[in-house]
């Protein structure tokens, strides 16, 4: 008999793998509300450099976040050729700009690895954990820690 913590008992679950410049990361599909080529951004006055601006998607304001400059790495160079993946966690919406879409993966709950803890603060980490597939590691990408609090969730 399986319990709640053994991996065996738990659901495969999707995720949608991106690349950000040769490397590769992935969120849970759940989140994904679309995938949209490049659409120039509206910048704002100071934004953090990783904000991109905002555009309208059918009527709805939408922070672009350079997932590149948030992770640390160097920026997504926006081009016709890039992916806006708009994504929703509780009631907030943005776009991910990401170098390109590689696939859907449907994961087992044992390829799924805990992120290795190096040095810096759990809280300052995007990553979720670490998913094994076909002799590669891909990063999960926390999602609430790389998008902006809610308006109001600071108050």
């Amino acid at each position: 008999m399986s319990t709640p913590s053994d991996p065996a008992s738990q659901p495969d679950i999707e995720v949608l793998s991106f690349r950000l410049d040769d490397q590769e990361y992935c969120l849970d599909i759940a989140h994904v509300r679309e995938i949209r080529g490049w659409t120039r951004a509206t910048p704002l006055p100071h934004a953090p450099p990783h904000l991109k601006g905002v555009i309208n998607m059918r009527g709805t304001v939408l922070p672009v976040i350079d997932l590149g400059l948030r992770l640390g790495g160097p920026p997504v160079e926006p081009d016709e050729h890039k992916v806006i993946v708009v994504v929703s966690l509780g009631k907030l919406t943005a776009g991910l700009l990401v170098d390109a879409v590689s696939d859907i993966l449907t994961a087992a709950p044992d390829q799924i690895q805990p992120a290795p803890e190096y040095g810096i603060d759990p809280s300052d980490s995007c990553l979720k954990a670490l998913l094994m597939i076909e002799g590669k590691l891909i990063r999960i990408l926390d999602l609430g820690a790389v998008l902006p609090p809610a308006a109001g969730a600071a108050a």
